[in-house]
């Protein structure tokens, strides 16, 4: 900061040298005296904010005492001072300021909250409680006061005080409305079927959203269903649904079963809110759908799109839930069910044929053949047609993207790169765009052209999309640090055959590849990345148990280096979704959040932690 401040003099010396002559000399002197005490006074600001934060009164009392003196009208100043004396006990002085500020025209009675607060530190009870009457007094006189007066009571965390507060403004101005503050006072006193009652009488009356409340309330909900507040909420629900038959009501219940991912009960409550709503209300049944599906509840996912099946007259919205069904289908796929899904897509292609509004099931279906049924030129011919038809640029690029990837499978890398470069042409700026230039990057990888898929890859790690710039990464790194330590590139060649073998859907041949590298490249750099990539194959594979192994070896051997959030976050997955052994899942995840905070995964590793360890309140 000093070094700074020497910095601003010399240049202000530096301008009044050179306009000395045009300008005159007091105007001159008059702006450098200004901006030296502008920045000694920021000066101050810093070190007397950083001093309090530190905990160093004694120094930050120093700093506030000048501000105060030089600015007195600046409420911040004087609060920051007040506070440094409240820290070192000197309660006369913190008075003093208050009391002066309370007799200036035109206070605002928040003071007389702050001289409350300052009697409360003291142990003075009955000094206090008179000055938060006084306080509430002055929003019988003016309800305007209501809010700020509320807030400051909440600040110090008089949540009787504020209620009063509150109230008292809404009785002498029924205007105003202070129900969703005083909902979440109810919240932090521990109230909680009020607190869940008040929320709800806003959604019923149409004073706020849905979504405003629910995200309030969900700090409260836990994933178990016997979570006490769950309960509560589901208590409060009923009797509301009891007293006055509504759709909301439906809606609550569907999502806290949500919440607690009892996604066969939801299901039933969107049934209900169908059934009234109807095609309107789709949506909300596709949405839960895809919940279902993501989470693994495969059986629930099915009825739901089913159900979307059989009741919408949407045929759009048909299709999708029968692609649905398909991809639950593919989950487990035998001989057997690739046949049938086979016929499916032919008799669902015969139906719709080639349409710009249902472009999702050719591209599906060219899908499947290529990586499902190992058919790629009939995947080609396919997607080929459907850029004849009168699309938009990006409708064009979304079929180029999932064309080139098909060429990519058949190993016709340039024709794929073509097609990818011509999306980057197109969309520039947009995240399909960026998508392509990394598959571009990737393309080059695995046809062993590292040189050019780090060209790609540099450009990438400044993408707007953050698992891009993650992904792109990652990939530089493996490239760059097994092409130092390999000049012949041996390991990294095998790598990226295996990860080829994986992109084709042959698994046991990539691992059998990656198992290779860890025999016969053992203490190289690669080693932790092969472990990687064989345990995210081996889980696809449902072999957990070698993939845990492989996710232990990189946490415990490579604990420092790039990949180990990446193996925490498999494995708290892992054991989260698959081993259920939450307190494993729990303890990989808490790694991530103390050790590797600029991780990727550090948001939802968070969120999956205190879901684990029951967090019902922020």
């Amino acid at each position: 900061m000093g070094q700074f401040f020497i910095i601003a003099l010399t240049s202000t010396l530096y301008i009044l040298c050179i306009f000395e002559k045009k300008t005159p000399l007091r105007l001159l002197l008059f702006i450098f005296i200004c901006l030296c005490s502008q920045s000694l006074v920021s000066q101050e600001d810093f070190l007397a904010k950083q001093y309090f934060e530190d905990g160093d009164f004694d120094k930050a009392v120093v700093f506030y005492e000048k501000l105060v003196a030089k600015n007195p009208m600046r409420t911040d100043y004087v609060e920051g001072l007040v506070a440094c004396y409240q820290q070192l006990e000197q309660y006369d002085k913190s008075e003093a300021i208050l009391l002066k500020l309370l007799n200036q025209r035109n206070a605002y009675p928040t003071i007389l909250i702050e001289l409350g607060y300052n009697h409360t530190l003291q142990e003075q009870p009955q000094k206090a409680s008179e000055y938060y009457e006084q306080a509430l007094a002055k929003i019988e006189e003016n309800p305007n006061y209501g809010y700020g007066m509320g807030l400051r009571f909440q600040k110090y965390t008089l949540l009787d005080y504020a209620l009063k507060a509150y109230s008292i403004a809404m009785e002498k101005n029924p205007r105003l409305d202070y129900n969703f503050q005083k909902a979440r006072i109810y919240g932090e006193q521990g109230d909680i079927e009020r607190m869940y009652q008040s929320y709800l009488n806003l959604i019923s009356d149409g004073r706020a959203s849905q979504a405003n409340v629910l995200r309030n309330i969900s700090d409260f909900i836990g994933p178990e269903p016997d979570n006490p507040n769950n309960l509560k909420f589901k208590k409060v629900v009923l009797q509301n649904a009891q007293k006055n038959p509504d759709v909301l009501w439906n809606q609550l219940l569907s999502w806290l079963f949500v919440q607690q991912k009892q996604y066969k009960s939801a299901f039933n409550q969107e049934k209900a809110i169908y059934k009234r709503g109807g095609e309107m209300a789709l949506q909300r049944l596709q949405g839960l759908g895809k919940i279902a599906l993501d989470d693994n509840d495969l059986s629930t996912a099915r009825d739901i799109y089913g159900y979307i099946a059989q009741n919408s007259a949407n045929e759009v919205v048909v299709l999708d839930a029968k692609l649905n069904l398909i991809q639950i289908d593919l989950q487990d796929p035998g001989k057997k069910i690739l046949e049938n899904v086979d016929n499916t897509f032919k008799e669902l292609m015969a139906i719709h044929g080639y349409e710009a509004e249902t472009l999702q099931l050719p591209i599906a279906y060219a899908k499947f053949l290529t990586f499902n049924r190992d058919n790629p030129q009939p995947g080609i011919e396919i997607l080929q047609r459907c850029l004849e038809l009168p699309l938009n640029n990006y409708g064009k690029s979304y079929i180029k993207s999932t064309l080139a990837d098909i060429l990519v499978y058949d190993q016709r890398f340039n024709q794929a790169l073509i097609y990818f470069s011509q999306i980057q042409k197109d969309l520039k700026n947009d995240v399909l765009g960026q998508e392509a230039r990394f598959k571009v990057a990737q393309t080059s990888f695995y046809k062993g052209d590292f040189d050019w898929a780090l060209t790609q890859l540099k450009v990438l790690r400044g993408s707007t999309s953050q698992l891009i710039a993650n992904d792109a990464m990652q990939l530089s790194l493996l490239i760059s640090d097994n092409s130092l330590e390999d000049s012949t590139q041996t390991a990294l060649k095998k790598y990226a055959r295996a990860d080829f073998l994986a992109y084709q859907n042959k698994k046991k041949e990539a691992v059998g590849i990656l198992e290779d590298i860890l025999q016969n490249h053992k203490g190289e750099k690669i080693e932790d990345e092969a472990l990687l990539k064989q345990a995210e194959i081996l889980t696809q594979l449902k072999d957990y148990e070698k993939a845990e192994f492989n996710y232990l070896k990189i946490v415990t051997f490579y604990p420092h280096d790039i990949l180990a959030d990446d193996a925490n976050f498999a494995l708290a997955e892992l054991y989260r979704n698959v081993l259920d052994q939450p307190d494993k899942a729990k303890a990989h995840y808490e790694k991530i959040i103390y050790n590797y905070q600029d991780s990727y995964y550090f948001p939802q590793a968070r969120r999956n932690f205190r879901r684990l360890r029951g967090d019902s309140i922020n």
